[in-house]
């Protein structure tokens, strides 16, 4: 048997050769660091993205890390300048969250030319539109009026006939309460979302594309969801028309941002994010055709009739309170 010391002294060699075959392999390959983009983005987006990434030639100088909107979010309020992300794609108001919190995101180095004002810390990739569809079909089988506003819905003939996101899964459930309370407050509003809720029955989904996905189904007549995809279901002859909503189409940006990190792995970062804007737009909007940028334009079809700003800053705090507000009208 080993003596105590001998035990302990093979133990230490152990750690200390672990410690210098890792440090040797991280730098004998001569690779550079890659940028690690974090992103909450859907499958067109990121592919818009890479495209762009690869067509500039920064192929194999990054690495892509998907996570769900509410999963990336939690990391980054919790992690914050100590995360592992370097270059992030996410909704707006976590970043501004995280940034309000850390501090953790250095100003961009190109100017965008976005057509809104942004924060100097970032800039949008993409935005999606609330709206109402329906499939006209299921609508003249069942006999239903063709609605104008999130409040015909409440009505007793569309019983089982709507399908809505969840706020608490999805965030274009927040666009759908957006509307709801600012065009009726928080006491008509919760009225408002309980007959909806009750009306939807077990048409709730978790996913932004659940409403959709049904009415093209013809399991409902009616959904609320993202605008651009019954436009595009129209465009492709399907029997799906969509309707702006008299409360107002709301809308939610996602957006690029870049980590402060050392000089060099920051600086690569900058560049990414600037291809991504400058050279990734043009696929981007074809997937989600809303103009954010000097010189871009959509198709008339997919200019919201009511486009609406919610009164507040959108922020993950308002958030909170809106899926209470949703919870409390279940």
């Amino acid at each position: 048997m080993l003596s105590k010391m001998k035990k302990g002294f093979l133990h230490l060699m152990v750690v200390l050769c672990v410690a210098t075959l890792a440090a040797c392999g991280s730098s004998a390959s001569g690779e550079e660091e890659k940028v690690v983009i974090s992103t909450n983005g859907d499958d067109e987006a990121v592919e818009a993205m890479e495209t762009a990434l690869k067509g500039a030639g920064y192929e194999g100088k990054y690495v892509i890390q998907s996570l769900g909107t509410s999963e990336l979010g939690g990391k980054l309020l919790v992690e914050g300048e100590k995360t592992d992300s370097d270059l992030i794609t996410m909704s707006s108001y976590y970043i501004e969250s995280a940034q309000n919190k850390y501090d953790m995101f250095a100003d961009l180095t190109f100017e965008p030319k976005a057509l809104d004002q942004n924060p100097a810390y970032y800039t949008p990739i993409l935005s999606n539109t609330g709206s109402i569809f329906v499939n006209s079909e299921i609508l003249k089988q069942k006999g239903l009026e063709m609605p104008t506003s999130i409040k015909d819905l409440v009505k007793p003939e569309y019983k089982d006939l709507v399908s809505i996101p969840n706020i608490m899964d999805s965030s274009t459930g927040w666009l759908l309460v957006q509307s709801i309370m600012s065009e009726y407050g928080e006491e008509e509003g919760k009225e408002i979302l309980q007959q909806l809720i009750a009306n939807v029955g077990p048409h709730l989904e978790s996913s932004g594309s659940g409403p959709i996905k049904k009415v093209q189904a013809g399991e409902v007549a009616v959904g609320f969801g993202l605008r651009h995809q019954a436009v595009a279901a129209k465009e492709n002859g399907e029997p799906i028309d969509f309707v702006d909503p008299t409360e107002g189409n709301f809308s939610l940006t996602e957006s690029v941002a870049v980590v402060k990190k050392d000089e060099a792995t920051t600086k690569l970062a900058q560049e990414m994010a600037k291809v991504i804007i400058e050279d990734g737009r043009e696929e981007l909007i074809e997937s989600y055709p809303v103009a954010l940028y000097e010189g871009e334009t959509v198709s008339e079809s997919n200019k919201p009739a009511h486009s609406k700003t919610f009164s507040e800053p959108l922020t993950v705090d308002l958030l909170k309170e809106h899926q209470e507000f949703f919870k409390s009208a279940k």
